[in-house]
Order: C-alpha cells, then structure tokens, then sequence
C-alpha cells in the first residue's frame, strides 16, 4: 500500500509515526559517525532535505529520544547491530537559524539571541542540581534575547559544558542554516557587523569547547574562512563538488523511480520527471533529483517549477539584474542552452558578490541554480574551472519568470514588442523611453552605479528579456561584442515566414561625429547595411520584405530608435 505524500513535514519522528512517504537516508547516520570529525560543515541547495537529515540525526542521537529505537527498525542505519548502543545516548543541541530573515542587524543581532536563550530553557531545572554553583545559575539567566555579545558568544559552549557535568558525556550540536542570516545581511547591508557575532560565537562554540563530541553545520553556502571561520581548522568542508555525502541529500534515480512505482505513477512519466527535476550532481555522483519537486510531483500528480516558486530567490535576482555586461551575456547563453566557463571557488566571499563574476557563478552552483557539466581545469594552485548549464528545465523556467519581472512593472515592454513586429517605429519611440526611465535605475542599482554603466546594464537586461518572452517563437541571438557602443541583436523566427529581427545597439559617440542621437541611429542602420547581418536570414528563407532593421541610439536615459 502506497504511504501518504506528507507536504512540509521536516520533523523526522512525525513521519515516522505516521508512516508517512519517506526516503531512507539514514546510512548518513553511519558514514558521519565513522568519520569521526570534530565539525562537518555541508552545503547543499535549499529544499534538499538538510532539515529532515538533521531532525534524523538528532533522534537518533539526543537523550531525548532514549527508548525510541522503533523510530529506526526497518531503516538502513538499523541493519547494523554496531550503532543499536548509540541511540539516544547524548546529549544534543539542535538549532536552527532558518527563520533569522530581518533586514537589520539590531533584529537579527536579538532574534539570535532569542534562539539561544530558546535553547537553554527547558534546561533550567536541570541547574537547580546540587552539581551547579550560584555562578552557574547566575551565567544562565544571563543568557536572555537582550544579552551583550561577550555572553553570546560563550553561550553554547557554556550549555555544553552544564550539559557534560550533569550527563557525563560530551554534547553533539547540530546548527541547522547557519547562513541564512549571513545572507540576508549581505543583501540588506549589515555583512561586517553580523559576521563579527557569527565569528566569535562559532570559535568559542566550534574551536575552544573541550565539552563538545561533535558538530554539524548544514547551509546552503560555504561563508569564507576569512569572514567567520578563521579560527577554525578542525572544520570538514563538503561542498556540492565533494564526494563525501553524495546521496545523503535529495533522491538517487531509483529512489525516484521506486517512489513513482510505489505512488503507481507509469513509467511513461520518467522522461518528462528527467526533464524537469533530474540535473543535480554532488561530487562524482550524477543524476541526484530535488526532494521538494519530487514530493509535490507525487502528490500533486502534475509538474510544475515547486523548488524554484518556495523562495523569492531576492538574493539571487539583486546579483543578476544589477550585473555587467559580462554577467548577463553568459546568462544570454545559459537560457539559450548553452554552457559557459567558469572558475569556482567554493568559499563564498558576500563583499565580493558586486561584479565579482567568479563569486557569482560560485554561488549560483552552490545554490542548486547551475550543475557542473565538466571541469577543463583543476589544480591544487589554481581555483578549478568549470563549465557549467543550468540545472534543469524547472530552473529554466525560474529564471524566465523573474526575468520577465522585471518588466512587469507595467505593459511598456509589451506594448513595444507589439509596435516592434508591427513595423511601428513611433510607438516603439515612445514605449521604449518609458520603459528605459522606468528600468535604468532598476538595473544600475549595484554598489558602484555608472553613467558609462547604464545603457549597457540596461540593453543587456533588455536583451534577456526579449529571450524570455520571444523564446517560443525565436531564436535570439547576439553579437556580444564588448565595448562602449555596439551590441547587435537578432530575432530569428522558428517559422521562416513570420517577422524577423535585427537590432543594432550604440551609445551616442561624439568621436564619431555624433552630434545628436539620430546621428548615432543612422550610424547604428549604416553598420547593420555594411556588415550585411540579414545574410543568415535570407539563407534561411526569411523573405527581404519580412526583416525589419532597427538602429537603437542612447544617450543616458534618453532613447531614439530608427527603422531602415
């Protein structure tokens, strides 16, 4: 009989009283207590199963859990008699700072605080044991949402060290998103301040504490050594490129398939399943499916982007739209299909995100949003390169809808794509100046904005845009050639006898004896006469009479197009 599809359920104990659908990861149990690290720090993408993992790690090992052994017959981690004494045998902290999303440092700062103050509560009766001193009991009620940052930063170590005493066995800590708040820093501008508490409070935690057994620290992304782990060297990072771990988070092809049989779902369905959610790789080990997609699928029976609509992907869409030239280029190619080249580096530097390309692609990997297709380059001097596509059709699908957000702030954009097929260069004139003074600022909103920077943020941004909404029936393709002017664009229809088009990019150069900006879109139709860019088109059957010829002239935020 086929198990209840449970939506949301991330506490271990819950689906297994209830015997509801659940995929056995518990051999991670095993491969991480035979490693025996002091502090494993595992980045995956979001939805992927890392607060499951960790609510199976705490019941199996926490105190609280004694006598619960039934939590685990049946499962793999059961099957070895070695680790039946290990179950519910310590103490453990289990923590999470997935809710941790204010957009100040002063909120977060205190809603940390409140997290660890959470934690120590249950344990106050414990501290009235004759094993405790007035200091003790003195040091505990000191640890409150309002304390300052000396106390929080030995806060956790000082509950591990009451819990040894009291127990007699070191405790394990499990943090479960420790980089949720170093992201929302980042994006809302308080990174330093917010990674000094993280710092002091993970090496007095992590580095200095003789009462801890061991730790785990699960995230979506590798923070820097520099910004919060510098005092760490007892840290085991696995990253998505590491073979540690490489099927304890999201489900194996068989493990979809298997579900699909048990949910009586045909095999028909696994191409189109392959399509959508198939993609991920960790380490060496290909063809690792989203959890959170897979499960809706089972449930919902029909397919839909469920991973990329559980955020708003803020993070993600500020890096992009406020990208250069360089950045959105490879995106024009990512949604065309096509692989680009990048170095990773896996530690992720926040105050490096502002044009930094690298740091860029690096976190988009991390984040689940591109998968590794093969590395060209790797070196133990030298950061690897790889070359990378993005993850499947359902991050596709993602990035489309934001980019199409982009100007959905009114109906400009569509408006001109109309007049743009039409022939109407007098309504694209006036559509195109709204939506330029609307979407400038939107796409030159990064920490160093330039006027030499605009028209290309934009244009760029532009060009997405119309690969987004066009992608149905055209090819888009680009010229992508650098510099301050030029950057041709071509709409080539899938059907030969629709309209086609070719657009040709120029700032107003008074170099070249620009004067004005009809000057520079006449310069802009001249060059696409000269250079003959209506040959490919005519090959493939594009009558002359269906290829229109747009010169797009700039000048800051001023826009004048001419039609050949």
């Amino acid at each position: 009989m086929a198990r209840t599809v449970s939506i949301g359920i991330q506490d271990f104990a819950k689906i297994r009283e209830n015997n509801s659908f659940y995929v056995d990861k518990t051999s991670l149990i095993k491969e991480w207590w035979i490693k025996n690290d002091d502090v494993t720090l595992i980045t995956r993408p979001r939805r992927f199963g890392k607060t499951l993992n960790m609510s199976m790690l705490n019941c199996f090992f926490s105190n609280k859990y004694a006598n619960r052994s039934d939590l685990f017959e049946g499962l793999e981690i059961w099957k070895d008699e070695t680790f039946h004494s290990l179950q519910g045998t310590y103490p453990v902290l289990f923590l999470s700072f997935a809710d941790v999303k204010h957009t100040d440092y002063s909120t977060t700062r205190a809603s940390l605080n409140a997290i660890i103050a959470d934690l120590c509560r249950p344990y106050e009766k414990l501290l009235e044991n004759e094993i405790f001193s007035d200091t003790d009991r003195n040091n505990f009620y000191a640890i409150n949402r309002d304390m300052d940052d000396s106390v929080a930063s030995r806060s956790l170590k000082q509950l591990c060290e009451w819990l040894s005493r009291y127990y007699g066995k070191k405790c394990i800590i499990l943090l479960d998103e420790y980089d949720t708040p170093m992201q929302e820093a980042y994006v809302n501008g308080f990174w330093n301040e917010l990674a000094a508490y993280t710092r002091a409070l993970f090496n007095s935690t992590f580095k200095t504490n003789p009462y801890l057994e061991r730790a785990i620290m699960i995230g979506i992304t590798r923070v820097s050594k520099e910004s919060i782990f510098s005092d760490l060297n007892n840290l085991n990072v696995v990253t998505t490129t590491s073979n540690e771990y490489a099927t304890a988070f999201g489900f194996t092809e068989a493990e979809v398939f298997a579900a699909m049989d048990e949910q009586g779902i045909t095999c028909n369905e696994q191409e189109y399943i392959r399509k959508w959610y198939d993609g991920f790789t960790f380490g060496q080990t290909t063809d690792i499916y989203n959890p959170w997609s897979i499960t809706m699928y089972l449930d919902k029976k029909k397919f839909d982007a469920y991973w990329a609509n559980t955020s708003a992907n803020g993070l993600v869409g500020k890096i992009i739209r406020e990208s250069d030239r360089q950045i959105k280029e490879d995106f024009e190619k990512l949604l065309n299909g096509e692989s680009i080249e990048a170095v990773i580096d896996e530690q992720i530097i926040f105050d490096q995100l502002d044009g930094n390309r690298d740091a860029i692609w690096s976190l988009l990997l991390a984040s689940g949003y591109l998968k590794v297709e093969k590395i060209i380059q790797e070196c133990p001097e030298d950061n690897a390169v790889y070359v990378l596509r993005l993850t499947n059709f359902e991050v596709q699908k993602m990035f489309s809808r934001m980019i199409s957000g982009w100007f959905a702030k009114d109906d400009s954009f569509g408006e001109f794509l109309s007049a743009m097929f039409a022939g109407d260069v007098r309504v694209m004139n006036h559509y195109m100046n709204r939506i330029a003074l609307n979407t400038f600022s939107y796409f030159d909103a990064g920490s160093k904005p330039s006027e030499a920077a605009e028209p290309e943020r934009f244009y760029h941004g532009f060009v997405l845009g119309l690969i987004v909404d066009k992608a149905k029936d055209y090819i888009v393709k680009s010229n992508r050639e650098s510099g301050f002017g030029r950057y041709d664009v071509v709409m080539e229809p899938k059907n030969p006898s629709d309209v086609a088009i070719i657009m040709e990019f120029k700032v107003l150069d008074n170099y070249d004896g620009e004067n004005e900006l009809v000057d520079t879109a006449a310069n802009a139709l001249k060059q696409i006469e000269e250079k003959k860019y209506e040959t490919d088109l005519l090959e493939k059957g594009v009558s002359a009479e269906k290829i229109y010829k747009y010169g797009f002239a700039f000048e800051g935020k001023k826009c004048l197009i001419a039609k050949a």
